[in-house]
């Protein structure tokens, strides 16, 4: 069942839950992180958002994952999908078009995403007869485009378009879930940041079947090195930097903080009538360079890896559904020129 970036998913569909929130995952630390506002030795750079309306810039966007596992629910299917990879290519023309008062990475942002190219491929070991393709989805979202506010915490909100495709497009699709990284919300500190610092962020991890997750990230700003950048990219910059980027590495956990409660339900489960338990982990590193003239991110690197092992049962019922799997995914991304969406 090919349900990564179609649809919600039912509260009980393990395979469909594994892949929607793996999708989450690859979010951290793809897209624009902001405009620094300085960089000489020993000084702080504090990067912040400063979209322009009429900007327009292009991303490159690849990602890939594989996962493997088994469902045991009450009734058995010995055909059952127990392995799935999946690839999704993306070129996107993103325009912005509105911007609100306010400071830098402060303000709401509106952007116009149009998918100049986009391509999929999925491979599984089992077959739903009625299940979408995933092929046959991002192949018709070529040419096409979607609106969408981003605010200062990275939630996408007035998301209009592709509902032709994507019914129920949401910003944790793996169509849109990058764009939530363009706001740069809590992963830097506020007083800015020097080379050889290290900082830590931690947030409720939301969506999973479980509750008390915690998202750690753990990030040093490395060093400054020479951008890896293309075309008008490097035409459009302010002379005498054009070179210089901001090397920093993240490594990020999936973990389970100490809690009094007596169930690991959230309480969305819990008002369907569905108690949860097991675990999930996960971690992964992310390496970006960042223009340290613009500000904006030239490059990304990500790997992941998750582990769950948990258990769905029907209080009414007694039924249970217990899902045991593990998610690698890898992601990529490159600002490019607007040249590289030519034929």
């Amino acid at each position: 069942m090919n349900c990564l970036a179609l649809r919600p998913c039912a509260s009980v569909s393990s395979m469909c839950i594994v892949k929607r929130f793996s999708s989450f995952i690859s979010v951290i630390g793809l897209l624009v992180l902001g405009v620094p506002f300085a960089n000489a030795a020993g000084e702080r750079v504090r990067f912040a958002p400063k979209f322009v309306s009429g900007e327009t810039f292009y991303y490159q966007i690849e990602t890939r994952s594989t996962t493997t596992g088994k469902s045991t629910t009450p009734i058995e299917d010995p055909e059952g999908e127990s392995k799935l990879s999946q690839t999704i290519s993306l070129f996107v023309r993103l325009d912005v078009t509105g911007v609100s008062q306010g400071l830098p990475g402060a303000a709401q942002v509106r952007f116009r995403a149009t998918f100049e190219k986009s391509s999929a491929r999925s491979e599984s070991d089992a077959f739903d007869p009625d299940a979408p393709s995933l092929e046959d989805q991002y192949a018709r979202i070529e040419g096409q485009s979607t609106e969408f506010t981003l605010q200062p915490n990275g939630q996408l909100v007035d998301l209009n378009g592709l509902t032709n495709v994507f019914p129920n497009l949401s910003e944790t699709d793996a169509v849109l879930s990058w764009a939530q990284a363009l706001a740069t919300g809590g992963r830097f500190p506020h007083e800015g940041i020097a080379i050889g610092q290290k900082w830590t962020n931690e947030r409720p991890l939301e969506g999973s079947p479980l509750s008390g997750l915690l998202w750690r990230t753990e990030s040093t700003y490395s060093r400054d090195d020479v951008c890896s950048q293309s075309g008008d990219v490097r035409a459009n910059q302010p002379p005498g930097s054009a070179s210089d980027c901001a090397v920093i590495l993240t490594h990020f956990d999936i973990l389970h903080r100490s809690s009094n409660q007596p169930s690991a339900t959230p309480e969305e489960y819990r008002r369907n009538g569905l108690r949860t338990s097991g675990t999930w982990t996960g971690s992964g590193e992310n390496l970006e360079t960042i223009s340290l003239a613009t500000g904006f991110l030239e490059s990304s690197t990500q790997t992941s890896t998750q582990n769950m092992d948990y258990q769905i049962e029907s209080v009414a019922t007694g039924s249970r559904i217990h899902r045991v799997s593990r998610v690698e995914s890898q992601s990529e991304i490159r600002r490019v020129s607007g040249l590289e969406s030519k034929p």
